[in-house]
C-alpha cells in the first residue's frame, strides 16, 4: 500500500484511502467540484475532483475508495488532483490500514490486562471483571479495538485497551508505594474506569460522540453500567459496590473536568492521578511524534495548558 506520508508533489496514485469528509463546492465560474479529506494511518491529504463528467462514480463521506490521480502542492501543502473515483469492494482493504491504530500489539496488550485481573484476589472484584471480560465475549471484542476518546488522547484502534491498561499498572505501582491503599479496589477501577466510552463514542470509522454519549457522558454511563453488573453478582457486598461506583464516578479528579464527585476515598485519588497522567504522557507523546523533524518550542497545548517545548538531546 501506498501510504499518504510517503507522497511527494509530481507522484502518480492509483490507491485506497478513507474519505473522512466529501464537501461539494463551486468555482468562481460556478463549477461544480469535490472537496475531500482522504486518510490512512499515516495521516490526511486534501483531495481535489475537477471534473465530475466521467470517471467518478458515487460515492459518500465515510466510504473506502479506490482514487487515480496526481499529487501536486497548494500553498506549499500537497493535495491529491485526482481524475478517477470508485468505491472500494468489500475485501479490498483492511479497516485497521486506515484509521490510526496503537504503537503496541492488541493482544500482548489485552494479555497483560488479563494478567492483573488475574491477581485481583477480592472475589466479588475478580467475578466483577471477569463478568466483562473474560465471559462477555462481544464486550471484550468491542473494548480491545475501541478508542479513548474522539480526538486530545488515545484517539486510535487499541486506545481504550492501551490507556487502561496502562492506568492499571500505574495503579499497581501505587498500591506498593502505599500499602494503605486496597489494591484490589483501586485496580479494578482502573480496569473499568472509562467502559462508559464504549457506549460514548462510536466504532471506528466514525469515532464520534453517540447521543447517549452526548447527553449522559462516559462517567455516568459506566458507572450506571458497572452497577448493573454488581447487582448481578451474588452476595456484592453494598459498601464495595458504593465505594468502587465512587471511584468511577470521582476520576476527573475535580468537579470543573467533569467528575460528578470530587474523590473522597485514598483509591479515587490515586485512580484521578494515574488517569490524569496517562492522559497528558499520552497527548506528549503524540505530539512529539507528530513533531518529530521539529526542535524546540512546539507551541500552547490547550490539555497540557503549556507552551511545550521538545527536549534537547
Amino acid at each position: 500500500m501506498r501510504y499518504i506520508h510517503e507522497l511527494q508533489e509530481g507522484d502518480s496514485v492509483s490507491e485506497i484511502y478513507f474519505c473522512r469528509n466529501k464537501l461539494v463546492a463551486k468555482t468562481k465560474s460556478d463549477k461544480t467540484y469535490y472537496n475531500l479529506i482522504l486518510q490512512d494511518k499515516t495521516g490526511t491529504i486534501d483531495g481535489k475532483v475537477w471534473d465530475l463528467s466521467s470517471g467518478i462514480d458515487h460515492f459518500e463521506s465515510m466510504d473506502y475508495i479506490l482514487v487515480e490521480g496526481q499529487v501536486t502542492s497548494f500553498n506549499n501543502q500537497l493535495q491529491l488532483n485526482i481524475r478517477r473515483i470508485r468505491k472500494a469492494r468489500e475485501g479490498e482493504y483492511s479497516v485497521a490500514e486506515y484509521m490510526p491504530v496503537s504503537p503496541y500489539k492488541i493482544e500482548d496488550m489485552e494479555d497483560a490486562l488479563l494478567g492483573i485481573i488475574s491477581k485481583v484476589e477480592n472475589p466479588y472484584l475478580h467475578a466483577l471483571l471477569s463478568s466483562f471480560f473474560i465471559e462477555d465475549g462481544a464486550f471484550m471484542e468491542q473494548f480491545r479495538k475501541h478508542s479513548a476518546a474522539k480526538s486530545v488522547h488515545h484517539s486510535f484502534i487499541g486506545g481504550l485497551l492501551h490507556h487502561s491498561l496502562f492506568v492499571a499498572r500505574t495503579c499497581e505501582f501505587l498500591a506498593k508505594q502505599y500499602p494503605k491503599l486496597n489494591r484490589d479496589l483501586l485496580v479494578t477501577a482502573a480496569i473499568l474506569h472509562d467502559v462508559g466510552k464504549l457506549k460514548e463514542i462510536s466504532d471506528f470509522p466514525e469515532n464520534d460522540y453517540t447521543d447517549e454519549g452526548q447527553l449522559l457522558g462516559h462517567i455516568v454511563i459506566g458507572a450506571m453500567w458497572i452497577g448493573e453488573r454488581c447487582d448481578s453478582i451474588s452476595g456484592f457486598p453494598k459498601k464495595l459496590r458504593d465505594e468502587l461506583l465512587h471511584c468511577i464516578l470521582a476520576h476527573h479528579g475535580e468537579l470543573e473536568f467533569g467528575s460528578p464527585k470530587k474523590p473522597a476515598i485514598m483509591e479515587a485519588l490515586a485512580l484521578s492521578f494515574a488517569d490524569n497522567l496517562d492522559a497528558k504522557m499520552e497527548t506528549f507523546t503524540e505530539l512529539l511524534k507528530s513533531n518529530e523533524e521539529t526542535s524546540g518550542w512546539l507551541g500552547f497545548n490547550k490539555l497540557l495548558d503549556s507552551n511545550v517545548k521538545k527536549t534537547e538531546i
